[in-house]
């Protein structure tokens, strides 16, 4: 296990010092960290990284090194580097489990600990949930273009580095890929690793028969063959069937073949392709393709009548290329009072309304109709309680007109944010990605179609209790009536 202690911006250390050095400073406070808005303006996003965070804060001290590196900076003092020596995370963690559909403006993770320690994991909490959580959006919006059809994460090479290339393909089998060809992420996490052979190989043989019949022999129960090293029609196509000829007249029955394409028009290819085959009795060959894919081209593929089956996706989704971050952020919710133990709201103020933080110490509650279906996320704060065998009446935060009518008896709430951390211990047990994977699955079948759109989405209402909205408006109107007129 890494220790990632020291994947801090600077200044978040030159805070804890300050707070070290200004007696009473290290109160316990809440951190929310969430995102403004979906992906690529989608209709919602998928969470991922939990795992990840549960392991930095597991691990998170310093080291010798650590504190002598420090040192050489000359911009700490000694009696705080003493203190760095013993640090250890002593709050609470709340979060959404991974393979959560998720919306913006609710709290993906809930910060409770000493500032100085909630301040420190900003940086990295930040790296981690919005890394994985862009690939894990981008990823789901590929696959369901798919429809259905097996998409294969292909991106390590064009991943901006190792670490991207292994969480990014570990949050695309969170989101539905069925395997990767990354055979370091399928070690670590347990899942389906996949690939073929490149041109290179076609191309060190005297002939592409020649590399094909290899091919086969080496591995005749996965044998998808490329065929556009030289002519995807009158040489790869051919060859290959003529491969697939002689292993079906020597009994060998292969449990998968057939053919990938990396190149050209692949609606136009597949077509005739897939006739070929057809013809010679490969009624159930794979027809894979590759070469720059995303969502938006393979949908287009499919609406040309392509006959490709499965789908390998690298570069546009390991990257997220059209839509590079996920946007995430970090802010200070609430101070608690030290002689009565509660909690103080903070708020943010902006001139932009989708800036402007909800206070408080929070947690989100989930609205489902009688089918299961998502109505809508409900922000409330700790203590607040609901009873669905009673009519509920939610609104719009910002256009507070906007309300719904939520009739006794036809919905029903779960509470989304669960401890992850208690008093620096872990209480939470991460599933294996494959169960996350299901459970993301399931998750994507409570949202409505119309959610799924990739162009212009129903976005889902993330609303305020109405306790809370009463508290964020009593704050604004201190600040803008009260303070100002102070000042």
């Amino acid at each position: 296990m890494r220790n990632l202690t020291l994947l801090t911006d600077l200044y978040e250390l030159t805070m804890m010092q300050g707070y070290f050095e200004n007696a009473g400073m290290n109160e316990t406070v809440i951190f929310d960290m969430f995102y403004r808005t979906n992906p690529e303006n989608g209709g919602y996003a998928i969470c991922a990284g939990l795992e990840q965070v549960i392991e930095y804060i597991k691990n998170l001290h310093f080291t010798d090194e650590d504190i002598e590196y420090l040192a050489g900076l000359n911009i700490f003092e000694k009696e705080f580097l003493d203190y760095l020596k013993v640090f250890k995370f002593t709050g609470d963690i709340y979060a959404i489990p991974e393979g959560s559909v998720i919306f913006p403006r609710e709290p993906l993770v809930k910060v409770v600990a000493p500032i100085m320690q909630a301040q420190l994991i900003e940086t990295a909490l930040l790296n981690i949930v919005n890394h994985q959580c862009l690939i894990a959006t981008k990823t789901s919006r590929v696959v369901r273009a798919a429809r259905g059809d097996g998409v294969m994460e292909f991106g390590c090479r064009r991943a901006q580095g190792p670490d991207a290339g292994i969480y990014g393909a570990r949050a695309a089998m969170i989101a539905g890929c069925i395997g990767t060809s990354n055979v370091l992420c399928g070690k670590m996490f347990d899942v389906p690793v996949s690939g073929t052979h490149a041109h290179s190989w076609i191309m060190s043989f005297p002939d592409e028969l020649t590399a094909f019949r290899a091919y086969a022999k080496l591995f005749p129960d996965a044998c998808i063959l490329l065929i556009d090293t030289y002519d995807t029609l009158d040489s790869g196509l051919k060859n290959a069937i003529t491969v697939f000829k002689e292993m079906r007249d020597a009994g060998i029955k292969s449990k998968k073949y057939g053919i990938r394409m990396d190149s050209g028009d692949l609606a136009y290819l597949s077509k005739k392709v897939k006739a070929a085959l057809d013809a010679e009795g490969f009624t159930d060959a794979v027809i894979s393709a590759s070469n720059d894919l995303d969502e938006n081209l393979i949908q287009s593929l499919k609406e040309q009548g392509a006959t490709i089956n499965s789908w390998g996706v690298g570069t546009n989704m390991i990257t997220s290329k059209d839509w590079p971050a996920f946007g995430g952020v970090y802010k200070l919710a609430a101070i608690q009072d030290k002689k009565t133990g509660a909690f103080i709201p903070k708020i943010k103020i902006s001139e932009n309304a989708e800036k402007i933080t909800n206070p408080g110490n929070k947690t989100i509650y989930r609205i489902y109709d009688e089918e299961g279906m998502i109505i809508a996320d409900l922000i409330c704060l700790v203590g607040e309680k609901f009873d669905s065998s009673k009519p509920l009446m939610i609104f719009d935060p910002i256009e507070n007109w906007k309300k719904t009518f939520l009739k006794a008896g036809a919905y029903t709430m779960k509470e989304i944010l669960v401890p992850i951390f208690k008093d620096g211990e872990c209480v939470y047990e991460s599933p294996k990605v494959m169960e996350i994977r299901e459970f993301c699955k399931k998750e994507l079948a409570s949202l409505w179609e119309e959610s799924k759109r990739f162009k212009y989405p129903h976005q889902t209402y993330v609303d305020l209790s109405k306790k809370l909205w009463n508290l964020k408006n009593d704050l604004l109107e201190h600040y803008q009536f009260g303070e100002s007129t102070q000042s």
